[in-house]
């Protein structure tokens, strides 16, 4: 027995079969913490083999901690500081990958070059000078301190370049002849036709505005205007211990990174060039 592709039967099975299980090892983890911050105190969450539907399900465990910590708080200032974070990034980015896609200047590909060389640099090295600035600047504690070292990065140049640079330069030169100008033509035909490298890099960029622990530790001492990860690691007390806490603060955590990329998706499809150019 054979499909239209002419594959046997059983190897897409297999196939399947063998895709299913490298999934679920995958999400296990994942899976595991759900099932945790459902769990009572009443049953063991070490046992082995894991189970992982709860005995007796309760949300005690996240009416506890959002009741006992200021969650709300926390999930405001990550959802401020991802939001400012995705669309300064998306600016500058922009703004900096279209002259180095689409403009001819004295020094451009050794511009160019000297951006994407600083991927190798590891944030380590540079983010006591960081802190340093901040100070100065006065912005510790404060949402711009948590969110400059984001506001624009050497990957999102390489990767709106590359898409800019994929646009057919008809649309360029139609645009120039109907008197549109350099920073029109960026807004108005630039832009909408690289629509996937932008919602692209903004997931990126968001997930890890979001997820980002170390920098906001360094800049940061007063509790309110601590992000969620950082809010996260306070269930960790001194003498206190309690997983089923940090299980349900960890997935109040991480939902939103989950529906905002079930949300973007959508939006990560080939399309025509020029599909999206508003006249």
């Amino acid at each position: 027995m054979s499909l239209s592709s002419g594959r046997p039967f059983w190897k897409i099975v297999w196939m399947y079969i063998l895709l299913g299980a490298i999934a679920f090892v995958m999400l296990f983890p994942l899976l595991w913490l759900i099932s945790t911050s459902f769990k009572s105190t009443t049953e063991n969450i070490f046992q082995f083999p894991p189970q992982l539907l709860p005995n007796q399900p309760t949300v005690q465990n996240f009416v506890k901690v959002w009741q006992t910590n200021p969650f709300g708080k926390y999930l405001f200032n990550s959802t401020v500081v991802a939001v400012l974070t995705v669309s300064l990034n998306l600016l500058f980015c922009s703004l900096a990958a279209y002259p180095l896609a689409r403009l001819d200047f004295r020094g451009r590909d050794l511009t160019f070059a000297a951006i994407v060389s600083t991927i190798m640099i590891p944030f380590q090295i540079i983010m006591i000078p960081l802190y340093i600035l901040m100070v100065q600047l006065g912005l510790r504690n404060t949402y711009l301190g948590i969110i400059f070292p984001g506001l624009a990065s050497a990957f999102g140049i390489f990767l709106l370049r590359q898409a800019f640079q994929g646009v057919p330069k008809e649309l360029e030169e139609a645009a120039r002849m109907d008197g549109c100008s350099e920073l029109g033509l960026w807004w108005h035909i630039m832009l909408p036709a690289i629509r996937p490298a932008l919602v692209t890099l903004a997931i990126f960029v968001f997930i890890g505005s979001w997820s980002d622990f170390l920098w906001p530790l360094i800049v940061l001492d007063r509790p309110e205007y601590y992000t969620l990860p950082l809010g996260v690691a306070t269930l960790a007390g001194t003498f206190s211990l309690d997983w089923r806490l940090i299980a349900a603060g960890s997935v109040i955590s991480i939902a939103p990174v989950l529906l905002f990329f079930v949300f973007m998706q959508r939006y990560i499809v080939p399309t025509e060039t020029g599909s999206g150019v508003k006249g």
